[in-house]
């Protein structure tokens, strides 16, 4: 079992999922660090930043030199050095935890990138989505159910609106269809199946 936080948006889902990597001081990326279960019997590697402290008695874990933001889209960020001489006692999980925040707002930053290079949608349109949300939000403050049917509402006219335009999108570049949606290939196949009413891999 591999264990590892990753950052995820609404928007974009797994086609941009960020996490802080680990840069040795020779440029690598190195291993997942194995740890052994109380039994002895199984274990699990973990990929999380702060297991990479350079502790350990007979086998010694490696120690970060930098951390950097990474993306599953293949973006990566500026190497941020580690300052290990103004840590001190401090456990690794806390010393280094404000360049691991550094490096979530660099994967921000990326996703706004990526959001510039989305299709744009009518300001109008955009005006409306904002309305309704906040009138969902305010309706479920008196009735739930009330909300959850508004809601249900909307999914309803998803599907009939964006049925033929799936189709349509469905013979265009898989890849520009992709970037203006700002999703992955299999992802944005999978959103055009589900709206299009066919199986993702057929």
């Amino acid at each position: 079992m591999e264990t590892d936080e990753t950052w995820t948006s609404d928007e974009y889902g797994r086609s941009h999922e960020g996490r802080a990597g680990v840069l040795l001081d020779d440029g690598t990326t190195p291993k997942p660090v194995y740890f052994d279960s109380a039994s002895g019997s199984t274990g699990w590697e973990v990929r999380h930043w702060s297991v990479y402290d350079g502790a350990g008695t007979y086998q010694p874990r490696p120690k970060a030199h930098a951390l950097q933001a990474e993306c599953s889209c293949g973006w990566t960020g500026t190497g941020r050095t580690i300052d290990w001489t103004t840590a001190g006692d401090l456990p690794f999980h806390e010393s280094g935890l404000p360049t691991a925040e550094q490096c979530e707002e660099d994967w921000d930053t990326h996703l706004r990138d990526i959001a510039g290079t989305t299709v744009p949608l009518p300001v109008e349109l955009e005006a409306l989505f904002q309305t309704v949300t906040a009138a969902i939000e305010d309706l479920a403050q008196d009735s739930p159910t009330a909300a959850i049917k508004a809601a249900r509402t909307l999914d309803l006219i998803a599907q009939r609106t964006a049925h033929w335009p799936a189709h349509d999108a469905r013979d265009q570049d898989p890849r520009t269809v992709a970037t203006d949606l700002g999703l992955s290939v299999d992802a944005t196949r999978s959103l055009l199946a589900r709206f299009g009413g066919w199986h993702p891999h057929g």
